[in-house]
């Protein structure tokens, strides 16, 4: 494997580029017209425009990447995530045209993309099930009936896909139809399918998930878990590994059922296993990620481990280097994703240009980005500018590393999520551990966010005060002693 294209943009093509380069392996760009000045592009041996800015006309379009491939003589394709890096079909399409692509089978991405299909593969292992439906359900009747065994307040899913969508919460059997119709409406929309399911909703739920390794000899390793319970709008923000609240009899357990289900599909490559977990940390099965996940540099950090390499080795039939007794977790990982988003106005997106950009330094901290100061945040994408990480002994001390990079870090010209970082950093819930994934609902606000930054901007200010008084002293000093050196030297001159 000589040449590697990534179908992917930003900070994980850049990311994936740059393990590639260390392994002497070159690297093929795509983008699209708005991506034309990109860093991933420049940073590439080579680049191949993929067609107009709007994802479904470029990065979404799998004959465009497979013909780069051509182009460029490029023999292997990293997806990343997002885009094409769960799509069967797609990954179908790579193996039919001769290429290898760095990822799990298209069969193994079938069943996990789909979460009914998922729990079957799982059942198979006996992997823990939150209480609800393993079918899909479309009639409303006989749906509002099982939910009644089940037990209110249930939980309505779409079968095929995440993020939130098609989700709904139904707190009682009066609001069950609407709410479903709601569900089936936005699943549809969102995924081209409306099929749902019910689950019994955990009304304190912790999200716990587990990396998982699999090569193409049978063998298969977790790399320990990664705490994922901070979120808005169902999707993360804030990512740490180990997790604070599991014990190691309770890792272990995870750990065997995520290697069990990635088992259950014979999964080949880098995939997450996730979990939730209830107030008496009993967890339960959520849905397999066939893909590297944007968090996975915490596990990197606890691990010591290069998961980009790690797929790049498996990909080319090497067998994992290590047992599961062999791995260790060391120290403490936290992570933010820097977003272009405004928290104090329910951190929906915000564009424009990156006035100042200037990332933080120093010893445990490290930020995987995508952009340089005077470039334009897109509105065709994501708005994730960002993944500011860091590393301690212990997680006290990622948590101070962590505060003290967000302060370093200086971006203007649009809003970003690292003041709500710095919020949650200095939360006594989230230092003390004792946190869901309800944090935004129970402890933030547009309010309070305001509150912390006009308290930043007062000490700011007086500090400004205080450092412009100093200087001044300063001068008139200098002044003074320029004037007495002057004076002195007048009348040596006159002495003499």
């Amino acid at each position: 494997m000589k040449k590697i294209l990534i179908a992917n943009r930003g900070e994980i093509a850049l990311r994936i580029m740059r393990s590639a380069k260390e392994m002497g392996i070159k690297t093929v760009a795509v983008y699209s017209e708005a991506d034309r000045a990109s860093l991933h592009v420049l940073y590439a041996d080579e680049a191949v425009c993929i067609g107009p800015a709007p994802s479904n006309q470029s990065y979404l379009i799998g004959e465009k990447i497979i013909e780069a491939c051509k182009i460029t003589g490029a023999e292997a394709i990293h997806p990343g995530y997002g885009f094409l890096s769960e799509n069967a079909a797609f990954a179908r399409l790579v193996k039919e045209s001769g290429l290898i692509l760095i990822g799990p089978t298209p069969e193994a991405m079938e069943i996990m993309g789909n979460k009914l299909s998922a729990k079957a593969a799982a059942l198979k292992y006996q992997i823990p099930m939150v209480p609800g439906t393993e079918e899909a359900i479309t009639d409303v009747e006989e749906a509002k009936r099982r939910a009644l065994e089940v037990g209110f307040p249930i939980l309505i899913k779409a079968a095929a896909g995440g993020g939130g969508k098609g989700m709904r919460v139904v707190e009682q059997p009066a609001d069950f139809e609407e709410q479903m119709q709601l569900a089936v409406s936005e699943a549809t929309s969102a995924f081209g399918d409306g099929s749902v399911f019910i689950e019994r909703y955990v009304s304190s739920p912790r999200h716990i998930e587990i990396q998982v390794l699999g090569d193409t000899h049978g063998n298969i390793v977790h790399l320990f878990e990664r705490e994922c319970s901070i979120q808005r709008r169902h999707q993360k923000v804030i990512e740490e590994a180990p997790s604070s609240v599991l014990t190691p009899e309770i890792r272990a357990k995870m750990g065997k059922c995520a290697v069990d289900v990635a088992r259950s599909v014979n999964y080949v490559g880098a995939g997450t296993v996730e979990f939730i977990l209830d107030e008496n940390l009993e967890f339960f099965f959520l849905e397999m990620n066939t893909r590297l996940q944007v968090e996975h540099p915490v596990t990197e950090m606890i691990t010591g481990l290069d998961l980009v390499k790690e797929q790049i080795r498996i990909a080319r039939g090497e067998k994992l280097a290590y047992t599961q007794d062999e791995l260790r977790i060391s120290g403490h990982a936290m992570e933010l994703r820097v977003y272009a988003e405004d928290p104090a106005n329910n951190f929906l997106p915000d564009i424009g240009v990156l006035q100042t950009y200037k990332t933080p330094k120093g010893n445990g901290v490290r930020v995987d980005d995508g952009f340089e100061q005077g470039m334009e945040i897109p509105i065709y994408y994501d708005p994730m500018i960002a993944k500011l990480i860091t590393y301690g002994k212990d997680r006290e001390e990622a948590i101070e590393r962590m505060i003290r990079a967000i302060d370093e870090y200086q971006i203007t010209g649009i809003q970003t999520t690292l003041g709500f970082g710095k919020f949650v950093m200095e939360h006594e819930a989230f230092r003390s551990g004792n946190f869901d994934t309800h944090f935004v609902a129970k402890y933030f606000s547009a309010g309070k966010l305001k509150t912390q930054q006009d308290d930043e901007a007062l000490l700011a200010a007086l500090m400004g005060a205080v450092f412009y008084k100093k200087q001044n002293s300063v001068a008139r000093n200098l002044q003074q002693e320029k004037e007495v050196s002057k004076n002195n030297w007048r009348r040596n001159r006159l002495v003499k």
